[in-house]
């Protein structure tokens, strides 16, 4: 089976893939990775395929993230002024990795790669979808934090009907948003179509809904095919999953510490949260480990003691379980890991799912929430004293963590895509 799997985002929206993408080689199957150009150096190292599409992402636009990650615009724009305005180039881009060397046999695509569906279209290809997030399925059932509007979610659950209410909301806000997708379908000779931001998206063969079911289950209105597999880790920097020497070091000399960290693209608007973490940190007597990306303006200015580790990147597979508490921005993927280590969690959400994400971990009663405009060094400290001083978020951290041991999301989803291409890759 040649497949060709395909996104565009951060680590957070590409590691999942890749998890796949190795385990498929290691099937027998030959994955083809068609992503931005900027994860070439991730795939190189695991000898699969890699076909670049646009657009590409900078890794030091921190000006692109900050736009982004705004709160009340920042999912528009990040669609209408970044994704959408390239639609027809990842288009080609995409059309190429999956119909040359030679035609593949089956896609699966991310649901920001919004060419993808049409690509499906056009080619007769079987495909698949995944999402990473119960946020990506806006059910009326279990309505999720929208962004721009998070004080509706305190009343979805009091007021009835606000879960459909709130669906009626996000497609009525955003109803011009797609018409590049439907100008590009209608100059290839294609019918309109469904909605792209919410229906389109999802495949009519298979959705893969690539997290576990401790973050969210099926809903009546979920697509009729999708399947919860678990979530599906990988986390190594170029194949290597090793931490770095200097921090190695420091875990082995002491206790647990707090870790603190902002993902993969948060990091890049990241402003005083270093500053006030390490701060936070030396006012509770605690070590700590600040992951501050490879922007030195995340660098402490402060003199900071020997109890504060700092370092650009390192695997959270290797590094949550020997922390005894991590502060993070509520992305799914370092929230997946969080659960995985068995570790609780205070969450700063920036925008996005992560809004809905916080909302979900504190119902699981492993994490608390604090705003970003609160995130102040005495504010943090006292929240995470009264967290590690409280033993029952250790203990249902750790409860959740032996629920998520016994889900394999990477198996259970290769089981799906082998599935897929027997009942419908051999038919064309």
């Amino acid at each position: 089976m040649r497949i060709v799997l395909s996104n565009i985002g951060t680590y957070g929206d590409i590691h999942p893939l890749i998890a796949l993408a190795v385990e498929l080689k290691r099937r027998g199957h030959v994955p083809v990775m068609a992503l931005p150009a900027v994860y070439a150096p991730k795939i190189a190292p695991l000898g699969i395929e890699f076909h670049a599409i646009r657009p590409d992402i900078d890794p030091k636009n921190t000006v692109l993230v900050e736009m982004i990650y705004d709160v009340k615009k920042g999912t528009e724009r990040g669609l209408r002024d970044f994704l959408f305005p390239v639609l027809r180039q990842t288009y080609d881009d995409l059309l190429e990795a999956a119909t040359k060397p030679q035609r593949a046999d089956l896609l699966l695509l991310g649901e920001l790669n919004y060419a993808g569906p049409i690509v499906a279209d056009v080619t007769g290809i079987p495909w698949a979808s995944y999402v990473l997030a119960p946020l990506s399925f806006f059910s009326a059932f279990d309505p999720p934090v929208l962004p721009p509007y998070r004080r509706l979610s305190r009343a979805d659950r009091a007021v009835p009907g606000m879960g459909r209410a709130m669906r009626r909301l996000a497609r009525f806000a955003t109803r011009r948003w797609p018409e590049p997708i439907y100008e590009l379908r209608r100059k290839l000779g294609l019918p309109r179509g469904a909605n792209p931001l919410f229906d389109a998206k999802h495949s009519p063969y298979l959705v893969l809904a690539l997290f576990s079911r401790v973050l969210g289950t099926e809903q009546r209105d979920w697509p009729p095919n999708t399947q919860i597999t678990g979530f599906c880790f990988y986390d190594a920097e170029n194949g290597d999953a090793s931490l770095p020497p200097h921090l190695e070091k420091f875990l082995a000399e002491g206790p647990a510490p707090i870790v603190f960290t902002l993902g993969s693209a948060a990091v890049l608007a990241a402003g005083r949260f270093f500053e006030h973490s390490a701060r936070a940190a030396i006012k509770l007597g605690a070590r700590a480990v600040l992951l501050i990306g490879k922007d030195e303006r995340n660098r402490p200015r402060q003199e900071l003691p020997p109890s504060v580790c700092v370092a650009e990147y390192a695997p959270y597979s290797a590094l949550f379980s020997r922390a005894a508490l991590v502060v993070h921005q509520g992305g799914v993927g370092t929230t997946a890991q969080c659960l995985r280590a068995g570790k609780p969690m205070l969450i700063m959400p920036y925008s996005h799912d992560q809004p809905d994400n916080a909302r979900r971990m504190r119902r699981l009663k492993v994490s608390r929430t604090i705003q970003r405009g609160n995130y102040t060094p005495i504010r943090v400290a006292r929240k995470i004293r009264k967290m590690l001083e409280e033993p029952t978020y250790a203990r249902r951290a750790e409860s959740v963590m032996r629920q998520i041991a016994h889900e394999d999301g990477t198996t259970t989803a290769c089981d799906a895509l082998e599935d897929l291409f027997r009942r419908h890759g051999k038919e064309r």
